[in-house]
């Protein structure tokens, strides 16, 4: 059995969120630089310079890439030979985003009471926490600050197994369409097959960890991804839905078995800040 503190969890959780507001992923930066040389769009060219512009004087100024610092959300792949001394995991992890949020200067936006009073709490707490219990004595620790309005533009639906994999795809594009520039494009898709709709949900955000340029490892998802990305460019909506080449870096597809009678399908947007951080202890 190894032992990890609860203060070591709190400052990794801390030290991730601050760092992830600041400094956007590599492999998002290249597909943003990717995406502005396959464009064919001036406008969006010119939109596609700005984002980057941005991002690289949000990093020298340590100042937050967008000022929706988003909801916090923690994924945690606890290994089942370890044991967390001298406090409790989950109120480690919200102590952490308390003091990331906090020392950073990060926006404060989740809100006590979803349907009523809706008073902020003043902290950024409490994150949405999911746990994995794998083998092993390590503690993996996601982060993903997730902004409201790619949030607002997640989906959720039941097919039918008859509907098959181009019902997948009318979902995902006509969603797309739907909500235009809302999740502020070029946008990362995080696709959830499978499960029950609980499930469907969680993996498709789950997706959005995944490295933009790795597809899945199942040929006939990434089959599947690459189908839905072209569909999802031929719309034209562009960079901050200014009409161009891009409206999509990446699809990303996980699949998890279901039951005979359904096919549940999520769909979880990621704007072109894609933050991202994860350490493991």
């Amino acid at each position: 059995m190894r032992e990890i503190q609860a203060g070591d969890v709190a400052n990794i959780v801390a030290r991730l969120f601050e760092h992830s507001c600041h400094y956007l992923p590599p492999d998002v930066i290249i597909a943003l630089k990717q995406a502005r040389e396959k464009e064919k769009s001036p406008v969006c060219r010119d939109v596609l310079d700005r984002i980057l512009e941005n991002v690289e004087i949000a990093g020298k100024e340590q100042i937050p890439l967008c000022q929706d610092t988003g909801a916090a959300v923690v994924m945690l792949e606890l290994g089942q030979e370890v044991h967390i001394t001298q406090g409790d995991l989950y109120t480690a992890v919200n102590e952490g985003v308390r003091q990331g949020y906090d020392k950073g200067y990060l926006r404060k936006s989740i809100v006590s009471q979803p349907c009523f009073a809706r008073v902020n709490t003043t902290d950024n707490t409490p994150a949405m926490i999911h746990t994995d219990i794998v083998s092993g004595d390590r503690l993996k620790i996601s982060v993903l600050p997730k902004g409201g309005g790619s949030e607002n533009c997640s989906r959720l639906t039941v097919l039918t197994p008859t509907d098959g994999r181009q019902g997948v795809i009318d979902f995902v594009v006509n969603l797309v369409d739907e909500v235009g520039s809302n999740p502020c494009p070029p946008v990362i898709i995080g696709v959830g097959i499978g499960g029950t709709t609980d499930k469907a949900m969680f993996i498709a955000k789950k997706a959005l960890l995944r490295q933009v340029s790795e597809p899945s490892p199942d040929p006939e998802v990434a089959d599947l991804e690459g189908e839905i990305l072209e569909r999802v460019n031929n719309l034209g909506i562009g960079a901050m839905g200014y009409g161009g080449t891009v409206t999509a870096l990446a699809v990303h597809v996980e699949t998890f078995p279901c039951h005979i009678a359904s096919m549940p399908v999520a769909v979880n947007m990621q704007c072109w800040c894609a933050r991202r951080e994860e350490a493991i202890l």
